[in-house]
């Protein structure tokens, strides 16, 4: 048995010296910073107490270090998956309740053991039936349904929603009762922040500030917000002004517990523990790729599946709620020199201390600041752009990308990504039910078949090449039989019809009935069927049945074998051609 294929920590941790330590660690002080902020304004964004946003940035930590592949792949609390798990669990409980932290720990647990059955199962695939349009959709929506969800701690007033629609008219009624204090704090945090994001670094670097410390010093910006938000309604007694603040965290580390196994709350949570298992494994896969490609590393989609599922079981036994690998915090990660999953190791050392002693500094952390550091968050991932680049190239992925971004504005999160996937796998189906096919004649010259329409080509007056470009399947089987009856038609004196399968990766069942078909209405009007450059896979499944026996033709290794077989002239007059054009 071979430990490093289970263990990939194994690799990295034997040639770990002084020099990938110090990488390691300037990276986590790096990631620290910056996690410590997301993951309590995370925790208030999945409906759960902040202090399980530090809590769900430890021990998973711990466990993707050991099994995960990614050697960059920065592991915690994201918004999406955050949102995701809010709307799973807002229509049962009451936020921040006992239950509902409950219900998040078992939330984690179903979809931990979910990735971990897909690793066991070698269920990755699954995952591509999230096409990038879909996840593209998704994440662009749910970018902005979660800006418009933490208005409401912006302007200080009570409202609510799951959708566009019930979140706009729930904030337009509350403006009256807008909380100037709470309003001014929030919008200063959200015109600092993005102001950080967007002109620091550049600013740094004018006045001659090395890149390294550029980056480092933009990502402190909501360290730096919290603490003079918390100096500012500590000395101002904001708090007893209505400023809405976090309270007391609790301080030390999380209790390990097991969550409560109800059988019945476990099956009402296992789509959405599926979903939000599907779509943090895609996310994660796609980031650790992107960053494995720079540094010539390689990824393992299955063991990423044993990674991801470990740190989520972690997360619902320390009192957390779903993780997975996020973008901008891997990037940073990244960015900041981590050569190995210690930096992980080390920013949950930096949480856990931070949970062990400094979580009554957060007393007064208003809850405006948290909000506005998801806003700038979420919206870097909103990408109107890419609508524009799906319309140019495929017009039927735009639709499923628009479909999604729909569904999960105004109908909410799990309806908007089960409608893109649907209409996905629906639109896939019609384009191949109508599979592009083409009559094929000899280039003058040479051994090559093309398209009749597009090239100069030689063709023969008894036999017809018909070029078929998709696996033969049951959506386009009739369309098949209905093209061979057009060609009959378009070509009375034709003898043979060659069934062209160089795009052919697959024959089913139906498909098989189709050819068959075929095959007795050609021969009806006495015309055979052949079949040339069939790839091997295909030749197998034939030979699984009796088709190759009774059907009477011939199966030609390419098609210039077959014409020649067939129709010697027309190639000699190919050849004839190019001799007299030379």
């Amino acid at each position: 048995m071979n430990l490093k294929r289970w263990l990939p920590c194994l690799d990295w941790a034997a040639s770990y010296d002084k020099a990938t330590a110090g990488k390691d660690g300037l990276a986590a002080v790096i990631v620290t910073l910056m996690l410590i902020p997301q993951s309590l304004a995370y925790a208030m964004l999945a409906g759960l107490p902040p202090i399980t946003g530090l809590y769900a940035s430890i021990a998973p930590l711990f466990l993707y270090a050991i099994f995960g592949s990614s050697r960059t792949l920065a592991v915690g609390p994201v918004a999406v998956i955050s949102l995701m798990t809010a709307a799973a669990l807002t229509p049962m409980f009451a936020a921040e309740t006992a239950e509902y932290v409950g219900a998040a720990m078992l939330l984690a647990t179903l979809s931990g053991v979910m990735l971990m059955l897909m690793a066991v199962l070698r269920l990755g695939f699954l995952a591509n039936f999230l096409s990038h349009p879909v996840i593209s959709g998704f994440i662009s929506a749910s970018g902005l349904l979660i800006a418009l969800s933490q208005l409401k701690h912006i302007l200080g007033v009570q409202a609510g929603g799951d959708t566009v629609l019930q979140l706009v008219p729930s904030l337009v009624s509350q403006i009256p009762y807008i909380h100037v204090p709470t309003l001014i704090i929030g919008g200063l945090c959200l015109l600092f922040l993005q102001l950080v994001r967007t002109r620091l670094k550049g600013f740094l670097l004018s006045l001659g500030c090395s890149k390294g410390w550029a980056d480092s010093l933009t990502k402190t910006g909501p360290v730096l917000t919290i603490i003079v938000s918390v100096l500012a309604v500590t000395l101002g007694h904001l708090d007893s002004s209505g400023v809405q603040v976090v309270g007391t965290v609790p301080q030390g580390l999380p209790v390990l517990r097991m969550p409560t196994m109800d059988m019945q709350l476990a099956i009402q949570l296992l789509p959405a523990a599926l979903l939000i298992s599907l779509v943090g494994f895609v996310e994660s896969v796609s980031v650790a790729q992107t960053l494995a490609a720079k540094r010539r590393e390689r990824i393992d989609p299955d063991q990423e599946l044993v990674g991801l599922g470990t740190a989520n079981i972690a997360a619902a036994v320390s009192g957390g709620f779903p993780v997975t690998g996020g973008f901008s915090r891997s990037i940073v990660n990244f960015d900041a020199g981590a050569r190995t999953p210690m930096a992980g190791v080390l920013t949950a050392v930096g949480i856990a201390v931070t949970a062990m002693f400094f979580t009554p500094l957060f007393h007064n952390l208003p809850h405006a600041v948290l909000a506005a550091t998801i806003i700038v968050a979420v919206l870097s991932l909103v990408d109107f752009k890419s609508l524009k680049r799906t319309w140019r190239f495929s017009k039927q992925d735009f639709i499923a990308q628009a479909a999604t971004m729909i569904g999960v504005l105004f109908m909410g999160v799990e309806v908007g990504i089960i409608m893109g996937v649907s209409l996905s796998l629906l639109l896939f189906l019609w384009r191949t039910s109508r599979p592009h096919s083409a009559v094929v004649g000899q280039l003058p010259g040479s051994e090559h078949f093309r398209n009749i329409e597009r090239f100069a080509v030689i063709q023969s007056e008894t036999v017809v090449s018909l070029r078929v470009d998709e696996s033969l399947y049951f959506p386009n089987a009739r369309y098949l039989e209905e093209r061979v009856i057009e060609l009959m038609v378009e070509y009375p004196h034709c003898q043979h019809l060659v069934l062209m399968c160089s795009g052919v990766n697959l024959i089913d069942a139906s498909a098989l009935d189709s050819l068959e078909a075929i095959a007795e209405r050609l021969k009806a009007s006495n015309v055979q069927l052949h079949l040339s450059e069939v790839k091997g896979p295909v030749m197998d499944q034939l030979h699984r049945s009796e088709f190759l026996q009774s059907f009477g033709g011939q199966v030609f290794v390419s098609q210039f074998a077959a014409m020649r077989a067939l129709d010697a002239p027309s190639v000699e007059r190919a050849c004839a051609a190019q001799a007299k054009s030379a």
